[in-house]
């Protein structure tokens, strides 16, 4: 009996001794469910399904707070969702104003939203708009107007139909535009409009040879990245010299695998963007 008291003594001592030299290793923090979200570069991680209400979202802006704001296609209620981070609708505000194709969000420093209502398929339309809005009265909105400066015809031939937009942000007093090529799928025309209200005609400032149709676009916190989409893919641009230029800048094409198609997005911070997509999901993507 002794002698395995001894030894249990002695197995006891050995248990302690290594434990004490592999402490590090045996009670390291593992990564769980909670603390592991963030996405490698790279990465597209789908983060929720869309509310019920968000039956196609078609534009998004990360708001000051972190929640997003989203809206749907043509023929859907003029509504604005605001969304958790989890995809989760916080509130609804219901807009004075029709939703004839309400493609795109922007936002500006000073807490101003911009609704482009600038889908045109058909390239025919006349009445094309982008409303500004702030959250804090959503009442008051204000409408700024515009025609395509290089159209001519209502509509133009089929191969010349470039004149529809579904992507738009804002930058030091102006918004972008940007074409989707129904005519030919290979030219993303560039086109700025200022971001006051009135009557005015978009100026065409450049272009870029992408071979996609454009669906949402977006600006870094930090003014040094542009973030376009189109179906499943991301195109991104920088090192350009200010933001009426970035398609002359440094361009990138990255895949989107199994994304669907990806309709709209926004920068959380100058790393990490948030996507949704015609299918109802919502994801993050770390560049």
């Amino acid at each position: 009996m002794k002698l395995m008291i001894k030894i249990a003594v002695i197995m006891l001592g050995l248990v302690g001794l290594i434990t004490f030299f592999l402490r590090d290793t045996l009670f390291e923090e593992r990564p769980t469910a909670a603390t592991s979200t963030a996405a490698a570069a790279g990465e597209l991680q789908q983060v929720a399904s869309l509310p019920n209400e968000v039956e196609e979202s078609s534009g998004l802006i990360v708001l000051p707070d972190g929640n997003y704001l989203t809206h749907n296609d043509a023929g859907n209620k003029p509504h604005l969702y605001q969304l958790d981070a989890q995809g989760k609708l916080q509130a609804t505000f219901k807009l004075n104003l029709p939703n004839v194709d309400w493609e795109d969000l922007a936002k500006d420093d000073e807490g101003n939203i911009y609704i482009a209502d600038s889908g045109n398929n058909n390239n025919s339309r006349r009445e094309l708009a982008v409303y500004k809005v702030n959250l804090a009265q959503p009442e008051q909105v204000q409408a700024i107007r515009y025609t395509y400066e290089d159209q001519k015809e209502y509509p133009p031939k089929k191969k010349d139909r470039n004149f529809d937009s579904e992507a738009i942000f804002w930058s030091d007093g102006s918004l972008y535009l940007i074409s989707k090529d129904r005519g030919q799928g290979a030219t993303a025309k560039v086109y700025q409009l200022p971001d006051q209200p009135g009557t005015h005609q978009a100026k065409v400032v450049g272009s870029h040879q992408l071979k996609a149709e454009i669906t949402g676009a977006a600006i870094s916190p930090n003014g040094k990245m542009v973030a376009l989409v189109s179906e499943s893919a991301l195109h991104l641009f920088s090192d350009f010299s200010s933001a009426d230029k970035f398609y002359e800048g440094t361009y990138e094409k990255r895949q989107l695998k199994n994304a669907g198609q990806t309709e709209a997005l926004d920068f959380m911070n100058d790393e990490e963007l948030v996507i949704t997509s015609e299918g109802g999901n919502l994801y993050r993507y770390t560049l």
